[in-house]
């Protein structure tokens, strides 16, 4: 999670929460879907993000990444081949904003359709790009990527063999220390800001790792929920390793 990002959830959390839910239904063969939802209705409600939608007050619209990739192709050639390939690994991720100031709304959603879920891996970079890809966005690629700061934390998904894992972790240790300090007087906050995981396999579940999971009555669906900032700080905690009937 890049600085800017976090940057502007703490100055949101000081009106009210912010919810994050990641959600993913897994086939049989190993592909499904995943999406990352940013939840700020509580703060639409509290009017903590009047300045985000003076711009547009009534939005509901999907945008494929890989049409704002092409649209912004000049501009994107002028980066590096290592920020390129950054951007290229998006390509199949799609942005669902839906905005309505009026019955205050405020989500973002981005998900992708997967042959294998490692192709999900992305979705923390997808989130971040949200602010540069919405319609109202004149933000130039090349020069957005001047200003921002390294991928602090990163997941990796992987199914095999009926075993699921999910591997948080820390990309930078350094940058993502000082963020953590940075969040010692706002951590209160916090306190109802949650981050949700709800998983669907294509088997019953045996065993999973989490101490912290509830599960449905046909033993296919797990959630687990966890403080936003307790996650942020110690990524392991949504580390997870399920295993399924055969």
């Amino acid at each position: 999670m890049k600085l800017k990002l976090l940057f502007l959830l703490v100055f949101a959390g000081l009106v009210s929460s912010c919810q994050f839910t990641e959600t993913m239904v897994l086939n049989a063969d190993g592909s499904g879907t995943m999406s990352m939802e940013l939840n700020l209705n509580e703060m639409m409600a509290f009017g903590g993000m009047s300045e985000m939608v003076t711009a547009e007050s009534k939005m509901d619209t999907v945008i494929y990444i890989k049409d704002f990739l092409e649209e912004k192709k000049d501009s994107i050639s002028k980066l590096s081949q290592a920020d390129q390939q950054k951007l290229k690994k998006l390509e199949n991720y799609k942005v669902n904003i839906n905005i309505d100031s009026e019955e205050k709304i405020m989500k973002y959603d981005i998900s992708i359709d997967f042959k294998k879920v490692s192709e999900a891996n992305d979705i923390l970079s997808a989130l971040e790009q949200v602010e540069n890809i919405g319609p109202s966005s004149q933000k130039d690629p090349s020069e957005v990527k001047k200003d921002e700061t390294p991928d602090i934390i990163g997941v990796n998904y992987s199914f095999d063999k009926n075993i699921f894992k999910r591997d948080a972790f820390i990309k930078d240790k350094k940058i993502h220390q000082q963020q953590v300090d940075s969040l010692k007087q706002t951590e209160a906050f916090f306190a109802g800001s949650l981050y949700t995981l709800s998983y669907t396999f294509p088997k019953k579940i045996k065993e999973a790792s989490n101490p912290n999971a509830v599960f449905s009555n046909d033993k296919k669906t797990m959630v687990i929920r966890v403080q936003f900032i307790d996650y942020f700080k110690d990524p392991d905690l949504l580390d997870l390793e399920v295993k399924l009937e055969d």
